[in-house]
This record gives C-alpha cells, structure tokens and sequence, in this order.
C-alpha cells in the first residue's frame, strides 16, 4: 500500500489562524490523491508550519520528514516551495536516500526535474527583486512620470522587451544546462513542456521559441562582457 505524509506551510500566524492557503493546499493534495496516487494508499499524518519559507528550522517539517522515512512513506506537498523557498536546502533533502518528495501539482516529476523547477523559481524570485529595486531607484530618479503618447508608446515597448528578457533569465538555469549537453531545440521544447513550464503566453514550447530565449541568453551574455 502507498503511504504518505502530508506537508503544508503557510507564512504567518493570521494565514494559519484564518486557513488563508491552507484550504488551497488541502484541495491541491486531495486532487492528487484521487486522480494520480496509486492506490490503495494511506495517510500516515499531516504537519502544518505557521512558518516563512525562508526559514528551513521548521518543526513540523522536521517530524514530517521523519515520520516518512520511518514509515517508508512519501512526503506529500502541494507545491515545492512548500518545502522551501531555497534550492540548497530542496537539494539537500532530495540527496537524502531514504526521503521520497512527490509534489501534487507536479505529479509525475522526477528528482531531476523538481530540482531545476526549484532554480527557476529561485532565479525568478532574485530576479523580480532586483527588478523592484531598480525600478523605485528609477522612479526616484526622476521624480515624475513621463508623458505623451510617444514616450507612452515607447514605455510600453520597452516593458515587452524587458518582460522578453526577464522571462529568457529565469530559464537560462534550465536551458543552458540542456543546450551544453548537446539536446536539439525540439528536445528542450519537450522537456520544458513535461516540466509543465508555459511560454510567456501560457502556450505550449516550439523549438523556434526555444531558438529565440537562447539567442536573449547569447545576447545578455554579449552585454554583459561589454566593459
């Protein structure tokens, strides 16, 4: 018989008061449970941290943890970060031989595939913060807004561009790696597609869009070399 753990966090004490998060996680579970789990299966227990996702000394995710390798069961999370929000610390309890993760809105990953999943992430997150901060340094620096119908023409080409770049940054952690191993355009497609990945408009990868992100990549390493 299938057994699980179930693992769920929420960031603050009024989320876990009210059940904000926790109702989407149960939802997101049982929507595993009764369409990809084996079966029959069982539910050894459930831990809930009231804890940030930056904060991996959690002790319910600790006796969860414990709990599944002593009852040989798999630890059961909604979504990755639930885990945690740091690719060092997923990594370290994927390199744990005697700890199975499945993820239930990633039913059928694997190791390799939740590992590169949690460094986009984690790149995405670095990158949506350096764009904030630069973005506020900007607008400080210019004290008001810009106006007309040029510059907003120009405003918003220049979003798309920087929404283009930004979206070709966060996957270069997945498909760099994939490129140097000598996969085809169309096998980066596929594999971007099984690891549930969307296109910038929530479609499906072609090699021409994988051919596109990688030429960003080449020119964003250009730039970067500029002194």
């Amino acid at each position: 018989m299938k057994k699980y753990v179930v693992y769920k966090r929420v960031s603050t004490a009024e989320q876990g008061r009210s059940g904000l998060g926790l109702e989407a996680q149960e939802r997101d579970i049982q929507l595993f449970l009764e369409g990809f789990s084996d079966v029959p299966f069982e539910i050894v227990s459930s831990f809930v941290d009231v804890l940030s996702g930056g904060n991996n000394d959690r002790p319910e995710l600790k006796k969860a943890i414990d709990l599944a390798k002593k009852e040989d069961a798999e630890l059961l999370v909604a979504k990755l970060d639930r885990l945690s929000r740091k690719v060092s610390f997923i990594a370290s309890l994927m390199d744990d031989p005697k700890l199975s993760i499945r993820v239930a809105q990633m039913p059928y990953a694997d190791k390799f595939q939740l590992h590169i999943y949690a460094a986009l992430a984690e790149q995405e997150r670095d990158f949506i913060s350096a764009r904030t901060k630069a973005a506020l340094a900007e607008a400080k620096r210019r004290g008001k807004q810009l106006g007309g119908l040029r510059d907003k023409t120009m405003k918003r080409n220049e979003v798309v561009k920087a929404d283009a770049q930004r979206r070709a940054e966060k996957l270069r952690g997945a498909i760099l790696p994939m490129k140097e191993a000598g996969m085809s355009l169309r096998a980066i497609a596929d594999e971007l597609n099984t690891l549930d990945i969307p296109t910038a408009r929530n479609g499906k990868w072609t090699a021409m869009q994988v051919k596109r992100t990688l030429e960003r990549l080449d020119t964003s390493n250009i730039l970067r070399q500029t002194p």
